[in-house]
């Protein structure tokens, strides 16, 4: 203890307004450039199908294109151990630039990359390869960037200052857009799509540059240079971090009680409701995309706010509240925006509610999110054809043998076998019949009516889940840093937040969509979110400490001579 009292906070911790300025706009680039990358993946997924997968079907190029992105979330636990190690090892500042460096330039080089038509095969692995490279790079970033600010914050500030790193995914988002609709709207469709795609990409450039430029302007962290001299840094930080029971058991709460709740809880917030407006409510796509970055623009200062409130009441309670009323109000939100964004869908589930009337042998496990699956049951088709719709069913047993018929209210349309000689014209009369049965009993057939969304309050229930979130994300890379001594911090957070985020939050929304495709309930999807979140919050009530006031530089010391 004579160490630990002997290490004032005032000496640990520079605390110098220019150098915490320089230290968090330095950190926030990186992570805010993580986040542009991100959403150009996603909002020119389709584009990026026809350029470097256009060998095979448009839609096994566009799922080829999706499971490359996945490869990109997959391999990120793996960049936490390599650039973990490294910066605890090296440095914080030449970990960060080497990350930095290696995500731009995967960024910029996909902009560069030939497509398919010039040299064929060669163009998706070299594609798939800056994704892994991106992905790698991405382990060790966001680890990097927080462990950097907390190391020049003072201990009584460290929520609030490593909030502002949390903001970023907002501006990440913004900026894309900045970037991706001016692209479109000048270029027009057909350019954008045969070349025009590839400017946001090289444009990245850019933002790396100012990044480098900024970042090596800095110095090191104080604490580990302090820790370097004194001999203090971990030889083997892998080795200890996860083959020490003592550090192995952070590990392992701050994955389940904090990482895997709040990446749920944000996702759902941020993409999942994305998806739930478009596909199951026909909102189209530009007014959701309007309303969801409304929401996340206004939620922004929040994480400042909660992050600020830790530093007050302490990192638990603010955290437990996010994921304690994300638990309770996603399913409510969720029935909300039926209501608000689609009423006639909503009144239509009531009136004339649908089943499947089938054999139980017959129907399969309904999971088609591309449309690519062949389904031959009279079950799976009729299934299939109300998945597609983005609706709601209920299964009925039927005799043994029977062919499943579909229930609208009164209306009853009869599926087939696909195996049948004539199941070509079968399905035509199958569509037919089930979009006239449907619009007879009232159901929206094609997008959502624009004159009676209510779009006020579709972006304030949009807000109540991103504060739900705001109130985990805020104080949550606090929390991860003085969990942890500084000679393993690096690696100890870097792989649990990266696997929360890229497993439990990547995964979520092709996880949630399966389960509401399975059940025939567009909600049911929700209770992967809820399940998490409650987990979440249980584990961290039980096992999770409070780490509010915590010095993490005289942390370290008594940790050093372990």
């Amino acid at each position: 203890m004579s160490v630990l009292a002997s290490t004032s906070i005032a000496e640990s911790a520079p605390v110098e307004r220019g150098t915490q300025t320089r230290v968090l706009i330095a950190s926030s680039l990186g992570t805010m450039f993580e986040w542009y990358d991100f959403f150009l993946a996603g909002a020119l997924a389709a584009e990026i199908s026809k350029s470097f997968f256009s060998g095979v079907n448009p839609q096994a190029a566009f799922i080829f294109t999706l499971l490359s992105f996945a490869t990109g979330f997959a391999v990120r636990p793996f960049g936490a151990l390599v650039f973990g190690r490294i910066g605890d090892r090296v440095g914080r500042k030449y970990t960060f630039l080497v990350t930095i460096g290696l995500m731009g330039t995967g960024t910029f080089l996909i902009g560069l990359l030939p497509g398919y038509a010039s040299v064929g095969i060669i163009a998706p692995i070299l594609f798939i390869s800056m994704r892994m490279l991106q992905g790698l790079a991405l382990g060790g970033e966001y680890g990097g960037a927080v462990v950097y600010v907390a190391e020049h914050a003072p201990n009584e500030r460290r929520g609030e200052k490593t909030a502002w790193i949390q903001t970023t995914a907002v501006l990440g988002l913004l900026l894309s857009l900045a970037v991706i609709l001016p692209c479109r709207a000048i270029l027009g469709e057909e350019q954008f799509t045969a070349w025009g795609w590839r400017i946001p990409f090289l444009l990245s450039i850019v933002l790396l540059a100012i990044s480098l430029w900024v970042r090596t302007r800095l110095n090191e962290s104080p604490e580990f240079t302090r820790m370097k001299e004194e001999g203090r840094t971990s030889k083997a930080p892998i080795r200890e971090a996860f083959g020490e029971w003592r550090y192995l058991k952070l590990v392992l709460i701050s994955l389940f009680g904090m990482s895997m709740g709040q990446t749920v809880v944000w996702y759902t917030g941020h993409f999942y409701s994305m998806f739930f407006l478009t596909q199951m409510l026909k909102v189209d796509g530009s007014t959701a995309n309007l309303m969801i970055i409304i929401a996340a623009v206004i939620s922004m200062p929040f994480y400042v706010i909660f992050g600020r409130l830790s530093d007050r009441i302490g990192r638990k309670p603010v955290f437990l509240a996010g994921c304690l009323i994300a638990s309770v109000t996603i399913f409510p939100i969720f029935q909300a925006l039926t209501h608000y964004a689609n009423p006639a869908l909503e009144e239509a589930q009531k009136a004339a509610p649908i089943s499947v009337v089938a054999d139980p042998a017959e129907c399969g496990f309904q999971f088609n999110p591309t449309g690519t699956a062949t389904f031959t049951s009279s079950c799976d088709i009729a299934r299939s054809a109300i998945t597609k719709a983005g609706l709601n069913y209920r299964s009925v047993s039927a005799p043994t043998g029977s062919v499943a018929t579909i229930q609208v209210g009164q209306a009853t349309v009869e599926s087939y076998n696909g195996r049948d000689p004539d199941a070509a014209a079968k399905a035509k009369r199958l569509a037919s019949d089930f979009g006239a049965a449907l619009k007879s009993a009232g159901y929206s057939v094609g997008p959502a009516n624009p004159d009676n969304i209510n779009k006020p309050m579709i972006v304030l229930l949009i807000l109540l889940l991103a504060l739900a979130g705001a109130m985990q994300y805020g104080p949550i890379a606090a929390m991860f840093v003085e969990l942890f001594p500084s000679r393993i911090r690096y690696t100890a957070m870097s792989l649990p937040y990266h696997v929360g985020t890229g497993w439990f939050g990547g995964f979520l929304p092709a996880t949630a969509f399966a389960i509401s495709a399975s059940t025939g309930d567009i909600y049911a999807g929700l209770w992967y979110p809820v399940a998490l979140s409650g987990a979440c919050f249980v584990i961290g009530l039980l096992l999770l400490k409070e780490t509010k006031g915590v010095n993490i530089y005289s942390f370290g010391k008594s940790e050093g001579g372990m």
